[in-house]
C-alpha cells in the first residue's frame, strides 16, 4: 500500500512493492513486469514516479530494460559475477 503522506518517497514504496513481489515469484525470471500504464493504473501514481521505481529495481538488478519491448525480471544470480 502506497503512503503518500509517509516519510519515504512514493517511488521508493513502489519499488519496495514490486521488489518483493519480483522476490515472491510473482514474476518468473525473463519475463515483463507490468507496464507502465498498469502501474499507473494499480496504484494511482504520476507516470515519472513509475520510471523513477523501475529505474531503483534497475540499480538494484532485479530488473532489466530491453527498448521497445519492456522491463523484464532478472534471472536469479548464480554467485559467480560477485
Amino acid at each position: 500500500m502506497i503512503e503518500p503522506d509517509g516519510p519515504v518517497p512514493i517511488y521508493l514504496q513502489l519499488a519496495e512493492i514490486l521488489g518483493e513481489r519480483i522476490k515472491k515469484g510473482d514474476w518468473a525470471p525473463n519475463r515483463p513486469i507490468p507496464s507502465e500504464s498498469q502501474l499507473i493504473q494499480e496504484f494511482g501514481i504520476a507516470r515519472g514516479t513509475v520510471r523513477r521505481a523501475v529505474e531503483t529495481l534497475r540499480e538494484q538488478g532485479l530488473v532489466f530494460t530491453v527498448p521497445q519491448r519492456g522491463t523484464y525480471v532478472s534471472p536469479p544470480s548464480t554467485g559467480a559475477d560477485k
